[in-house]
């Protein structure tokens, strides 16, 4: 989960120093591609470890993978 949430920022950032469009998509789509990892991950703990709570994980998740969205249109 840790790797996915670095890969997220990590490409994120590399996309703003890319002065190609196709370039800044890809590492958009990189990015969007790491944050449905992490949605899978996060699924995958909530069945190992119910009894925490991943409500505020989640809805920062939503909020990045929308934002990641936009940028992808």
């Amino acid at each position: 989960m840790r790797r996915a949430v670095i890969s997220i920022s990590s490409n994120i950032a590399e996309s703003y120093h890319r002065f190609h469009f196709k370039e800044k998509q890809q590492f958009l789509s990189i990015a969007f591609g790491s944050g449905s990892e992490l949605e899978s991950q996060i699924e995958v703990a909530k069945s190992l470890f119910p009894k925490l709570d991943y409500k505020k994980a989640e809805e920062l998740l939503v909020e990045i993978m929308k934002i990641l969205n936009n940028f992808l249109k």
